[in-house]
């Protein structure tokens, strides 16, 4: 079937009411319709206790991407429809972007919007597609004991990655062995790191500058950092438990891989900001935002509910329901979790940093994402573990991506800059 008939088909069953959620009757509720907090127990304390606020019903729905889309596509197909605002990560509005309306006109009360994620809601446009809505990331973990090793006039919240290398350095020399913890095991989430914090910072690129000459130093810097990593890094997953064990002192993992540490010993242990390189610093961040599609039937209500989102208040509220952190400015209340207080401070400083450089999670690769992967995978393992040439690794390594590339069809993603058709490779 051609995707025409398939939105055409779509259209026709919008119509008769037999998607879910529509009931087929009149929607007299703000319908709310979103790729996150689908589990029933995120979806229910959307519901009840960050959308219970807002002074108008809302009818929030939470979907697969693929039925996400379907449904949002035969709307806009049919020139009319029942959903007011969308919710999605940045990867989900990046095939509607002529069909969201500007939103750059919203008053959203002085609050103060992450000023990174907020240009990544033009899409590459100049208009404001979606308002950035929740984020979620990786960060540095340590031991409160290795910060008396730091470089001198070394700034935890600012670091750079000669800074890093000299402070591990540092730790392995004077504790007796090497403290820096990398999740490098089969379950770890290694590739992350190597494509939206070390590429980012040395590249400004994941794609088209993957076998670049600042590749290549961005590989031979990171040989020099694992030169001081714990050598049995290559079987870690989560980060906390090393922590805990005191079997590293210094780690990167993403946030829900270092809870455990910090609700454990919350008096034990810091988060902060990925390091800096040449070009930035670089980071991961998973990014939600809310949109409202050309189609909406009540404009005005659902931009108020795009406003409300943004809040300080709705934003904490966001956070206890889904463990996504703000991209607001807001001041965390003391009844939550450590593991909340300690990452989301790190995340913010990082995220909110002049030199903020991040790189998105990979999009448009379809099938194609584990192989993605593997490629950053295998290069990790032939360079730093296996101690092949840098530059003969990324040559060949390049090939297969561009590969993967072509076959997928996928285009640029941040950091790279936009493309017509397949990221190319350079």
């Amino acid at each position: 079937m051609t995707k025409t008939r398939t939105t055409t088909l779509a259209a026709a069953l919008l119509a008769a009411g037999t998607f879910a959620g529509t009931g087929g009757s009149a929607q007299a509720d703000i319908l709310f319709w979103s790729t996150q907090a689908k589990p029933v127990e995120e979806t229910q304390a959307m519901r009840g206790e960050v959308l219970s606020g807002f002074d108008e019903a809302v009818d929030y729905q939470a979907s697969d991407g693929g039925p996400w889309l379907t449904r949002i596509q035969a709307e806009l197909e049919a020139g009319s429809g029942t959903i007011g605002v969308l919710g999605g990560l940045h990867g989900d509005f990046t095939s509607l972007t002529d069909n969201l309306v500007d939103l750059s006109d919203i008053d959203l009360g002085g609050v103060t919007v992450n000023e990174t994620f907020q240009q990544l809601g033009t899409l590459g446009t100049d208009e404001q597609k979606y308002l950035p809505w929740m984020q979620a990331s990786y960060v540095m973990a340590a031991n409160k004991k290795a910060l008396e090793y730091l470089p001198e006039g070394a700034d935890i919240n600012a670091l750079t990655y000669d800074e890093l290398i000299a402070w591990t350095k540092t730790l392995a020399e004077e504790t007796g062995g090497p403290k820096f913890g990398f999740p490098a095991g089969p379950k770890g989430l290694k590739h992350r790191f190597f494509q939206g914090y070390l590429y980012p910072s040395y590249t400004n690129s994941m794609v088209t500058k993957f076998r670049s000459p600042e590749a290549e130093e961005a590989w031979n810097k990171f040989k020099e950092l694992w030169q001081y990593t714990n050598p049995a890094s290559t079987g870690f997953a989560f980060m906390q438990e090393q922590l805990l064990t005191e079997d590293v002192w210094v780690a990167f993992d993403h946030t829900a891989r270092l809870a455990d540490a910090f609700n454990q010993r919350p008096d034990d242990f810091v988060a902060f900001p990925a390091p800096a390189g040449p070009t930035g610093r670089g980071f991961m961040p998973v990014v939600a935002g809310v949109a409202i599609p050309e189609t909406a039937p009540d404009m005005e209500a659902a931009k108020a509910l795009a406003a409300y989102m943004l809040k300080p208040e709705t934003q904490i509220a966001t956070l206890k329901a889904t463990n996504f952190f703000p991209v607001v400015e807001v001041d965390l209340p003391d009844d939550m979790p450590a593991a909340v207080k300690i990452s989301g401070a790190a995340i913010a400083a990082m995220s909110g940093a002049e030199d903020a450089n991040p790189g998105l999670l990979p999009m448009g690769l379809g099938d194609n994402d584990g192989k993605f992967n593997q490629v950053y995978i295998d290069t990790f393992e032939r360079i730093v573990l296996a101690g092949q040439d840098v530059r003969t690794v990324l040559d060949e390594q390049a090939e297969t991506l561009r590969s993967i590339m072509e076959e997928s069809g996928a285009p640029c993603w941040a950091p790279d800059e936009p493309s017509e058709g397949a990221c190319p490779v350079e």
